[in-house]
């Protein structure tokens, strides 16, 4: 099973990557871009036998590794 897993900063945290993104924006001459927030994606293939046990096993991974959830949020979409 195929799965991508978004990880984002939560509301409230500063986000110093998306702020320099924002401001380079501006300066090559996109007009009109309010805030930027930056985030990480990652894409896995997962062995099993049901889509909520693949979500389990994601969200398992996400609270160990992938995201730290003291200052970011995560969200699995799932794929067949």
């Amino acid at each position: 099973m195929n799965a991508r897993v978004f990880v984002t900063l939560k509301n409230g945290v500063l986000d110093p990557q998306g702020k320099a993104i924002e401001g380079a924006l501006d300066s090559l001459g996109f007009e009109g871009v309010d805030a930027v927030r930056q985030g990480k994606i990652f894409d896995l293939k997962v062995n099993a036998s049901s889509k909520e046990e693949a979500e389990a096993e994601i969200a398992k991974m996400c609270e160990k590794l992938l995201a730290n959830t003291v200052i970011e949020n995560y969200s699995i979409e799932l794929r067949d």
